[in-house]
């Protein structure tokens, strides 16, 4: 249950955070800007690992906790619980921004501003990036493991920086539709659902069979 308490609490933290800059950046006209935003959501994911990543492992995200599963490193049993208290984290944290500004349209939803396809490959290749950092620093030495939540995070802000003006850089589908169920705007959140679950998934094979390869 505490692993549980700590993924909704990281999170509904990730989301209130992001999402938050993303409102309020709208709100007051600009005052947080792009480099703003990017920024908050990586020092968001990189507190919140340092924070709760000895509890659950500071997941926060269901690509992450399917991709785990999938490199043997978490337990499969578990990746639904995990997903649930993701969910429940963000939508939380999308239902208080609404209360907060309810004139927001989107509340920081992530919507393609390209094409679709382009949205898909950038969050697809996005989230492989950022699954093989996860994977790399996480399971790597020691010395490694102790850097890998600014590793994690400064890749998160890297990433929103050069492609969230184009897909959100969204790398996270909880991230996306908490926000995308409570301002309504569902028409195209399938892209956030799908593309980083892909993404991670392929970088969990490239890290088995470069893990494999260190072994043999």
């Amino acid at each position: 249950m505490k692993c549980y308490i700590a993924e909704a609490l990281g999170t509904f933290a990730l989301v209130f955070c992001g999402t938050g800059a993303i409102i309020i950046n709208a709100e007051s006209g600009g005052q947080i800007g792009h480099a703003g935003i990017a920024a908050t959501f990586g020092l968001i994911v990189t507190a919140m690992i340092y924070t709760f990543g000895g509890i659950s492992g500071a997941h926060l995200n269901p690509a992450v906790s399917i991709s785990f599963a999938l490199a043997g490193l978490f337990k499969w049993r578990l990746v639904a619980p995990y997903i649930l208290s993701q969910a429940l984290g963000g939508v939380a944290a999308s239902a208080v921004l609404k209360f907060l500004f309810p004139g927001n349209e989107t509340l920081g939803a992530t919507v393609p501003v390209g094409s679709m396809l382009q949205s898909f490959v950038l969050e697809g290749i996005l989230t492989f990036i950022l699954m093989l950092v996860i994977l790399f620093t996480s399971q790597g030495a020691k010395e490694t493991g102790v850097m890998a939540g600014i590793a994690i995070g400064g890749t998160v802000l890297l990433e929103a920086m050069f492609a969230g003006p184009i897909s959100g850089a969204s790398m996270n589908p909880v991230r996306s539709l908490a926000p995308a169920l409570l301002s309504g705007n569902l028409n195209k959140v399938w892209l956030y659902l799908v593309a980083p679950v892909m993404g991670a998934a392929l970088a969990t094979i490239l890290w088995r069979w470069m893990r494999a390869k260190e072994k043999a």
